[in-house]
């Protein structure tokens, strides 16, 4: 579907995410590369393309298994979408679609009507380039930069509300056990970095 393909992998995105690497530890699952859009690397389809996934499936009787067609089955689906896709036009869009290949008789519903918004802050913008620059002074080691967060949160209220530009900072990595003592201690290594390069440095120009 057209709507759900965003054209929003920018050059500055692609060169961005050209330095990551996904490795979630000894004995996790790999990425397998024929995954996702075609044309694209596995990692710009994790970080900069859409993702659609099918949560949980049910038809039949699981108790009760017969052999013959179900005459009905249900579906838990959700989009993870990057900036570039319209929130309120997900479900319509797929509606169209199903209806445009002759399955009009699926009835779509939508799961919730709260919708966070995708954002993104180019990684070009002076603010990422400065904090990338201060994070690499004090942990010494290039950070990856990826061009939007991965989760549902409402940052929209800073950039499209307020018109600021956003920067996070995870203090972990893909193999991590989240908030250990390490990486705490790094955490508090690179916000102070950052802080104090503000003050010293103040606004990036």
């Amino acid at each position: 579907m057209p709507e759900w393909r965003p054209k929003t992998l920018t050059n500055s995105v692609r060169a961005a995410l050209a330095d990551v690497s996904i490795d979630a530890g000894e004995g996790a699952p790999k990425i397998h590369e024929d995954w996702g859009e075609k044309g694209l690397t596995p990692i710009e389809r994790v970080f900069g393309w859409n993702s659609f996934e099918v949560l949980a499936f049910k038809t039949g009787n699981p108790d009760r298994p017969v052999n013959a067609i179900p005459p009905s089955a249900i579906a838990y689906c959700q989009l993870r979408f990057v900036v570039g896709t319209d929130p309120h036009d997900i479900v319509p869009a797929l509606r169209r679609h199903l209806e445009k290949h002759g399955f009009g008789d699926i009835e779509v519903v939508p799961a919730r009507e709260v919708i966070m918004n995708a954002t993104r802050l180019d990684p070009d913008n002076p603010w990422a380039k400065f904090a990338a620059r201060s994070l690499e002074d004090t942990a010494g080691t290039k950070p990856h930069i990826l061009p939007n967060l991965g989760g549902s949160l409402p940052n929209e209220v800073f950039t499209d509300i307020l018109g600021l530009p956003t920067v996070w900072v995870p203090h972990s990595y893909a193999a991590c056990s989240q908030h250990l003592a390490p990486v705490v201690r790094e955490g508090l290594r690179l916000m102070t970095g950052l802080f104090w390069d503000l003050g010293a440095q103040g606004r990036p120009a």
